[in-house]
């Protein structure tokens, strides 16, 4: 039962983006493939500290490495992040409604 809990734990996507520097990670590679050594350059802190938190994200399926040589290079895979927009989607219908109340406000105001 542990290790299920484990494996779950693993892949959890809103885990993986909940670090604003893994956030960071993907833009950068929304921007198309790079290694580690060039991701590592847009941060303050150890290279071996930026594959750890890309760990974590190939970890949650949001990012696929290859080699090439002896380099390793990672690429943004967006799929697991429908997951997150299914779950954010339920709670558009609030933001939906404080924005018809904000128009509703500001047209009576208009008059």
């Amino acid at each position: 039962m542990a290790d299920a809990a484990a494996r779950e734990a693993k892949h959890d996507v809103f885990q993986a983006v909940a670090d604003p520097t893994r956030r960071r990670l993907l833009r950068l590679l929304d921007e198309g493939e790079k290694p580690v050594t060039a991701l590592s350059g847009h941060f303050a802190m150890s290279r071996t500290a930026v594959s750890k938190h890309l760990r974590i994200l190939a970890d949650a399926g949001l990012v696929s490495e290859r080699k090439v040589g002896r380099e390793t290079r990672y690429r943004m895979n967006p799929d697991p992040l429908l997951e997150l927009k299914r779950w954010l989607s339920y709670f558009e219908k609030y933001w939906e409604n404080r924005m018809a109340a904000l128009k509703r406000y500001v047209e009576e105001d208009e008059e």
